[in-house]
């Protein structure tokens, strides 16, 4: 049950996700509509999770005012006496909220002593103190707040850019350990990577994130060894209260990250429970050789070329030598399955669907939230939704900050043509893994689709962001330049888009992925039909029933859907392929 419900516009999630943190910083439960499962509706879920808050914080702002969704969860918490108004820009509140008091949050960084800021904060205490005035003793018998902090992303000093899979890793297995301190409350992995490679002075980002404390660091690694150096450091007043060197054989790496959690926990006088330190120690595999192949698989799989097969087969091969050093890595299993999946229904390649290894995973660790939501993945793409949902509910209750479980409920949702539904999931995804293009590059999809200009664009500039930086690294990326072209098409920029088709087309003329990308940002933004569909004649005629399927659901082709040559296209394919299917069951074609 959560305290306080925030409601707010899309345009102002970082404001939100900024407040919710620095009101769990005073010990409240909050909960905001990212944190939707995905087996239930969204307005069901709202309507309970209303019910419960004692107070209801709206973020006003210029999008919000505009909101139906924002205004009527206004008009709800006004009527049951729990409403807690703040402004983050200006804008002029409608009817009949310009006569509720307002704090005004512009210009607002984090900081405790602004006006606007203690206003909601009293506001809050009075609200979920049975409506005892702030600084009274029934707000003085309130529990004392968690400590809070964020883990800064460890910095990689290897001298070598392919080790950043490794520090990265540390730095993730440390926020993970530390949430498992119920003492302690820890900034998601999400919003803390979000400072990754940039200069930071930490009291800023405490005041940012409402934290506490801050832990930073650094990883290098080189040979059979590594070197860690960690320093917490109070957020107010910039003091380090613990720091410390470790120079290590790799071997010892887990021990490594207990000893600095421990060490963590310690500094700020808090107590580890017995249940937590065992919570803590208990880790995938004891191999710090396949932890390293896993983690450098991982890699592989979210920030390589996606619509290069090899990068699959690679995945596979990183992952099998990791189970061969440890036959019970239920992690490394459930990437195997994931990319012999991907191989099977999107290539047509390889002689499983991965289902065999994720059941091995699941019996190795049936609390693995990545395994549930490969299940799911091989479920949805034989078309049996009904299970895939069972799995996705049961890999987001473990795990509601699960990239794959979220990213999983928006597919699911997106095939069966609930675009609505899909956005929440998508934009939870593309939180969740900040590198990745291809959840950000389908909210421009969802968005168009629904008529939302505006929010299109964001992710649009967002997805553009995020494609550059994948080919700053490797400039041959097929998944960047399709999802890149898209944003561009819909970001106008028409003469750049065909600029990077030219180009793509010259470096991966295979790339039918790419292929398919292109069609859609002409087909969708640019209105060239001609272009879309000379581009697309190539990858239907060798597509598999997966992205068959997928096309014809896909909104992006809307605007060639009733093109005579299109419909021949899927009609072809879809011959084909019953042809094959038949075949590979012993049966005629019809």
């Amino acid at each position: 049950m959560s305290d306080v419900f925030i409601s707010y516009a899309r345009s102002t999630e970082t404001q939100a996700r900024q407040i919710g943190e620095a009101l769990r910083a005073l010990g409240y439960g909050v909960w905001r509509d990212d944190e939707i499962p995905a087996h239930r509706a969204y307005a069901d879920v709202i309507r309970e999770r209303m019910n419960e808050a004692k107070a209801v914080v709206v973020v006003w702002s210029a999008e919000a005012v505009k909101s139906q969704w924002v205004r009527s969860e206004a008009e709800r918490a006004r009527a049951e006496d729990k409403l807690v108004q703040l402004s983050v820009d200006g804008a002029e509140l409608p009817m009949p909220f310009d006569q509720v008091q307002c704090a005004d949050m512009n210009g607002w960084s984090g900081g405790a002593d602004h006006p606007g800021w203690r206003k909601v904060a009293d506001s809050v205490a009075a609200l979920i103190n049975g409506g005892a005035e702030p600084n009274s003793p029934a707000q003085a018998a309130r529990p004392r707040p968690k400590l809070s902090i964020c883990v800064l992303p460890f910095a990689n000093m290897s001298g070598d850019a392919e080790q950043e899979y490794f520090s990265d890793g540390i730095s993730e297995d440390i926020i993970t350990d530390l949430s498992k301190v119920s003492a302690l409350s820890v900034v998601a992995r999400n919003t803390a990577f979000t400072f990754k490679g940039k200069s930071v002075e930490v009291p800023q980002v405490a005041r940012q994130l409402g934290v506490s404390h801050v832990l930073e660091g650094s990883v290098r690694k080189a040979g059979g060894r590594v070197r860690i150096t960690a320093q917490l450091i109070d957020g107010a007043a910039g003091d380090h209260l613990w720091a410390e060197r470790y120079d290590r054989y790799l071997t010892d790496i887990f021990a490594l990250q207990d000893e600095i959690s421990e060490a963590i926990v310690k500094a700020l006088k808090l107590k580890l429970l017995p249940e937590e330190k065992k919570a803590i120690e208990r880790r995938g595999t004891d191999s710090a050789e396949a932890y390293d192949l896993y983690l450098m698989a991982r890699q592989h799989r979210w920030m390589g070329n996606d619509g290069d097969p090899r990068l699959l087969e690679s995945v596979i091969r990183l992952c099998g030598k990791a189970i061969e050093i440890d036959p019970s890595y239920a992690h490394a299993w459930t990437l195997i399955g994931t990319a012999q999946a991907s191989l099977r229904f999107r290539f047509g390649r390889g002689d499983t669907d991965g289902s065999v290894a994720i059941d091995k995973a699941l019996a190795l660790d049936p609390n693995l939230a990545e395994a549930h939501a490969a299940k799911a993945g091989i479920l949805r793409s034989e078309g049996r939704y009904e299970e895939a949902w069972k799995d996705v509910e049961i890999a987001l209750r473990l795990d509601p900050e699960c990239y794959e479980a979220n990213n999983i409920a928006a597919t699911l949702c997106f095939s069966q043509g609930r675009i609505a539904d899909a956005v929440p999931y998508y934009e939870k995804a593309a939180a969740l893994m900040e590198t990745y293009v291809t959840s950000c590059a389908l909210l421009i999809t969802c968005y168009t689709a629904l008529g939302d200009a505006e929010r299109a664009t964001r992710a649009a500039r967002m997805t553009l962001d995020r494609a550059e930086a994948v080919l700053a690294q490797d400039r041959n990326n097929g998944m960047a330049m399709g999802y890149g072209v898209g944003a561009l098409a819909r970001l106008g920029e028409a003469d750049r888009c065909r600029d990077w088709i030219r180009r793509a087309l010259l470096i991966d003329p295979d790339n039918q992925t790419m292929r398919y990308d292109f069609a859609c940002a002409l087909g969708a933004h640019l209105k060239d039909i001609d272009g879309a569909l000379e581009l697309l004649g190539p990858h239907l005629a060798q597509v598999t029933r997966y992205d068959l399927d997928w096309a014809k659901i896909d909104p992006d082709f809307d605007p060639i859907r009733e093109d005579p040559r299109f419909q021949a296209m899927i009609a072809a394919a879809e011959t084909r392929l019953a042809a094959q299917e038949a075949a590979a069951k012993g049966l005629p074609a019809t």
